[in-house]
């Protein structure tokens, strides 16, 4: 299941330039901050326009300047997991995850196959006994699975994550961070992953990582060649910050 983003956009007077392309395995995306990784994610989803290029995936044309096709985020399939995990407060887990589903949206989805898509979810993030809590009263690992949950209920081609692990305490940080590689691996569809951590990304075992910095990709490739020969001081450091660990 192959994809390929090569695309222009603006965000006020930041400018984002960046080809990306991958298969069905994770692929990683760092950069300090500002750099563009969560734009680049915003403009895949369809949430953030791009000015020029083209987004493919799975065979389908999400977006393409050239040629005036430009797919609303709910007819991309794409699961985006956005930073602070996004879950409707008021909602509880199951609504939530229902919301991703198509339920609420005003799409034409059965309510017995949104229930058993959402009961089905939740079991295999191993959140079904919090489906009638709501946000506010779970832990934020357990709002990481739910936020994971909630991507995938639109079955979808492409995952986003954007630095899904970076708001919690060590412990719950080294668990979901096992469970994310297990579950990357096993999904076996492409996945877009921003991280700041080291850690983090070695567990994930991306096939392919991309730096982003200023808005352009300054260095791509599997993740041991570009430790091996960092092109810039903040490739370098990154892949130092293990001494610093989670």
């Amino acid at each position: 299941m192959d994809w390929h983003v090569r695309i222009r956009a603006r965000a006020g007077t930041f400018a984002l330039k960046a080809e990306l392309a991958g298969a069905a395995q994770p692929v990683a995306i760092v950069g300090p901050n500002g750099s563009g990784k969560t734009t680049l994610l915003r403009v895949v989803a369809g949430a953030h326009p791009a000015d020029e290029g083209r987004i493919e995936v799975a065979g389908r044309v999400l977006f393409d300047a050239a040629l005036g096709i430009d797919l609303p985020p709910h007819g991309r399939r794409v699961g985006y997991v956005p930073q602070g995990h996004g879950l409707f407060p008021h909602m509880t887990v199951a609504r939530n995850v229902a919301f991703g589903a198509g339920a609420g949206r005003g799409e034409e989805t059965g309510a017995r196959t949104v229930r058993s898509r959402v009961a089905e979810l939740l079991e295999t993030v191993g959140c079904a006994h919090l489906a009638d809590r709501r946000p506010g009263e779970i832990s934020g690992g357990e709002s990481q699975r739910v936020a994971l949950a909630r991507a995938l209920a639109a079955a979808p081609d492409i995952l986003l994550m954007d630095e899904p692990l970076s708001a919690m305490d060590a412990l719950a940080r080294r668990e979901l961070r096992t469970y994310l590689a297990q579950y990357l691996a096993d999904w076996q569809r492409p996945a877009l992953v921003v991280t700041h951590d080291l850690l983090d990304l070695r567990a994930l075992a991306p096939r392919q990582v991309y730096v982003l910095e200023d808005g352009v990709v300054v260095q791509s490739g599997p993740p041991s060649a570009v430790a091996a020969r960092p092109r810039t001081p903040f490739v370098a450091a990154f892949f130092q910050s293990a001494a610093n660990p989670a």
